[in-house]
């Protein structure tokens, strides 16, 4: 299968530090690499109902925001969430489209967890903080998600960055940036789980 790269934005500002950094990297993508972008904000998704107990989901038409991410997702083989770090996490607008992930598990016919196992799930984040384990809630997020789908976990590529365009300056980051992606990409564990552990 060829490789299909979604980069979803969850950034409340256009072209910021944290999507100058995932375009950064995706410069290094081979030409035949397809790549989607999306940006959340674009595209509001609805609030999340939980609906386990009451009622079946069904599938959201492909031309409401819940149906474009949702097929969006499915074909992609490397889900890149480009979202910054807010208050040690992802954004609000990140935190909405894999909280979709819950009714996209129980869909009839979607398949969404078989569908994603295997996959390789990755993480971009600027950041204003000089320290990066303050990321590791975010990382977490990330890691654990991917864990629960039986997906590969390719890390988070970090960046410093408040105002517009600092990210730029991080010298480390782009240089990281230009092999972030040809990482070798392990299936994601949880952190309790030991390497005997299956």
């Amino acid at each position: 299968m060829s490789r299909r790269f979604l980069f979803v934005l969850g950034s409340a500002r256009a072209e910021g530090n944290t999507e100058s950094l995932a375009r950064r990297a995706a410069e290094q993508l081979p030409g035949d690499v397809e790549q989607r972008w999306i940006r959340l904000a674009d595209h509001p998704l609805p609030d999340f109902a939980d609906l386990r107990h009451d009622s079946a989901y069904e599938r959201p038409s492909p031309d409401t925001p819940a149906g474009l991410l949702l097929d969006a997702t499915l074909a992609a083989t490397d889900l890149v969430i480009a979202s910054p770090l807010y208050w040690y996490s992802v954004s609000s607008l990140t935190k909405r489209y894999l909280d979709h992930w819950s009714a996209w598990l129980r869909m009839p016919g979607v398949d969404f967890k078989s569908t994603m196992a295997g996959r390789t799930l990755w993480g971009v984040a600027a950041l204003a903080d000089t320290e990066p384990s303050v990321a590791d809630p975010y990382a977490g997020t990330l890691n654990n998600s991917a864990a629960y789908l039986g997906m590969r976990f390719g890390g988070v590529l970090l960046g410093n960055g408040s105002a517009p365009g600092d990210v730029l300056k991080d010298t480390e980051a782009l240089t990281r940036a230009k092999t972030f992606f040809a990482q070798d990409t392990p299936l994601a564990r949880f952190p309790y789980e030991t390497a005997g552990d299956a």
